[in-house]
């Protein structure tokens, strides 16, 4: 054998079993909320010489009370594996910019159960083929088999060309089961735009008009809340 064929053979096989560590690997932690804590730290002479024009309102300022967005959260669920990536963190600069003080919060939406049990079972077919393709000859006789299939000769009259398009289509395939094909928006819990259900994405003055009317219903509530109880 080699050394176009050991590339051949190897590089394939490094770059599945790369691909099978990160499927089976834990997902990182999602991120909870953030809690600002804003240390202050008393001002020398000089600087409280120069900012003592602009302490009348430094609470508001550094902690956003008062924004539009405050106290109002936005959750993003896309499809990570269809690179929507993109658009979704388009889509949190857009509401940040417009409503002030808003949390967004981007997050992967997971395929259905049954998508994401075939998508483990993918790797484990591929290293079945590749090894009986490298080793048919002492795997088919512990099987029983006095003599290997016909269509094992076939595979093995160009190996390399099989292990090639194994590792390929089982990619294809991971990454199609892998896909939920989802841009879910919620505001506050609520659902505001859903692409499962319109089948497209929302434009940003729609999605903006979605929030703006959540986020002008929760003020309304919150200030009926507050009157209440004062």
């Amino acid at each position: 054998m080699d050394r176009t064929q050991i590339l051949l053979v190897f590089v394939p096989l490094f770059l599945f079993v790369s691909d099978l560590y990160n499927l089976f690997a834990p997902p990182p932690p999602k991120p909870g909320k953030h809690h600002h804590h804003h240390h202050h730290h008393p001002p020398s002479k000089s600087q409280s010489a120069i900012q003592q024009p602009s302490i009348e309102f430094p609470t508001q300022k550094a902690s956003g009370v008062g924004a539009i967005g405050y106290g109002n959260t936005v959750s993003i669920d896309f499809c990570a594996s269809c690179s929507y990536r993109g658009t979704a963190v388009t889509m949190k600069n857009m509401l940040e910019t417009q409503f002030p003080g808003i949390n967004v919060v981007l997050a992967n939406y997971p395929p259905p159960f049954p998508k994401r049990v075939l998508s483990k079972l993918v790797p484990v077919a591929q290293i079945g083929v590749m090894s009986i393709i490298l080793a048919g000859e002492h795997i088919f006789p512990r099987l029983g088999y006095a003599v290997p299939p016909q269509w094992y000769y076939s595979l093995r009259a160009n190996k390399f060309g099989t292990i090639s398009s194994t590792w390929l289509l089982g990619n294809f395939l991971q990454s199609f089961l892998q896909s939920s094909g989802a841009f879910e928006v919620y505001c506050n819990g609520e659902l505001v735009f859903s692409k499962l259900k319109q089948g497209r994405f929302p434009g940003e003055i729609e999605l903006k008009d979605l929030v703006a009317q959540r986020v002008a219903s929760s003020r309304v509530v919150d200030g009926l809340a507050g009157g209440h109880w004062s």
